[in-house]
């Protein structure tokens, strides 16, 4: 599968259609974060990458089955680290996808790399099997607060694999996580700017949340860490807004920053509530089938997901068919996360009802929300901070 670097809006995000991605999840890590609550897992004993090419090929048929022929608008490698596979797996997985499904040329095709995996001849080689886009997990440009993080690299291993990315892939992103213990508004807004004069077109910019079930919850829990309170948290998500706007590249989403044109086409699949085929061990989907829309879910231990892919040709554990009024109500959870919103039309249409107006006008005079004219409504800056009281507010 070739993919050269897309040239039109249409292929890299911003014409306003949802479109159809593939999310493969590679499960393995070389370490486990301590603020990590993804699907991610360590082994000691090398993965045997050709025997979860093949699951993931088996995998990939079942969800063709229920999709039917689409035309895939970007694919997406996460995990874990995919990074840690050989480049001629990714190919081999790859290739499923484009025997699968009608997969064109030039469309965005992300790897997740994390900076202590990053090899310049692995690099060249994700590019040779097509892909055009990589987004690396950096988190810090700070020495001490990447080993608070419990990353494995360092900063000058961050700036070496930033410099080849920019090299090789005609697009890079890279993730930062702020909020740190300690951190001031100073602080961060001196990295950020440093991380702006790194970045090519794209910033995930994330607080760091105390998540049940890592190490940082049991540390926080004993009064280990102690992490900015929501006051100090709004006020470092409000220096992130302006200095990323003065910098050209605003948000487009809650924690995401872009010059135009350059937004992770995958993700706005998500929060324009497209669908999206998960593949792998823990991945997520929405697809619409002959049955309705449905959501998919896979096992989340990867050799039992394997077992089960080898046995049953996928490793699904949930199916489930949303009614309309669901869908509705995830449509609007995920298109208020983005600056364009939400379109009121389509909500309308899934939901059987027009948006409650006297709902509407209480948190319009609270700030809270903003129509784009008569046919979007969006969250304000203010309203981002407090998107679960809108939707639960609004449906």
């Amino acid at each position: 599968m070739t993919n050269d670097p897309a040239t039109t809006a249409g292929i890299n995000g911003g014409d306003g259609e949802p479109g159809f991605g593939v999310y493969l999840h590679w499960p393995f890590c070389a370490a486990k974060c301590p603020y990590c609550d993804f699907n991610s897992h360590v082994r000691h004993q090398p993965v045997d990458q050709k025997r979860f090419v093949a699951g993931f090929l088996r995998e990939i048929s079942h969800m063709r089955a229920l999709s039917g022929p689409r035309a895939v608008t970007s694919i997406f490698i996460g995990g874990g680290t995919p990074s840690l596979m050989e480049p001629q797996t990714l190919g081999a997985i790859l290739e499923g996808v484009a025997a699968a499904w009608h997969v064109p040329d030039g469309i965005e095709v992300t790897l997740e790399a994390n900076p202590s995996s990053v090899e310049a001849e692995r690099f060249r080689g994700y590019r040779a099997v097509g892909v055009n886009r990589v987004s690396m997990g950096v988190q810090a440009l700070n020495d001490r607060e990447l080993r608070f993080l419990g990353r494995l690299h360092n900063v000058e291993q961050a700036l070496g694999a930033i410099r080849l990315a920019r090299e090789i892939f005609p697009r890079m992103s890279f993730d930062l996580i702020y909020a740190r213990p300690g951190q001031t508004a100073e602080d961060w807004e001196r990295e950020l700017n440093q991380a702006i004069d790194l970045a090519a077109d794209h910033l995930s910019l994330y607080q760091l949340t105390i998540e049940e079930g890592t190490r940082f919850f049991d540390l926080y829990n004993r009064g280990k860490i102690v992490v900015p309170d929501e006051d100090q948290a709004a006020h470092l998500y409000e220096v992130t807004q302006a200095v990323t706007a003065a910098r050209g590249l605003p948000a487009y989403e809650v924690s995401n920053h872009a010059r135009p044109g350059a937004e992770s086409r995958h993700n706005l699949t998500y929060w324009r509530y497209g669908d999206y085929a998960g593949i792998g061990p823990g991945a997520h989907g929405r697809l619409g089938t002959a049955s309705g829309k449905i959501a998919t879910a896979t096992e989340k231990h990867p050799e039992t997901w394997l077992q089960a892919a080898e046995t049953n040709g996928h490793g699904m554990i949930e199916q489930t068919v949303l009614s309309r009024e669901e869908q509705a109500d995830e449509l609007l959870l995920m298109g208020l996360r983005v600056k364009e919103g939400v379109d009121l039309a389509r909500w309308s249409s899934l939901s059987g009802k027009p948006m409650d107006a006297e709902r509407e006008d209480f948190l319009l005079k609270l700030g809270l929300i903003e129509r784009i004219g008569n046919a979007r409504l969006r969250a304000t800056p203010e309203g981002m901070l407090l998107l679960n009281r809108i939707v639960a507010e609004l449906s």
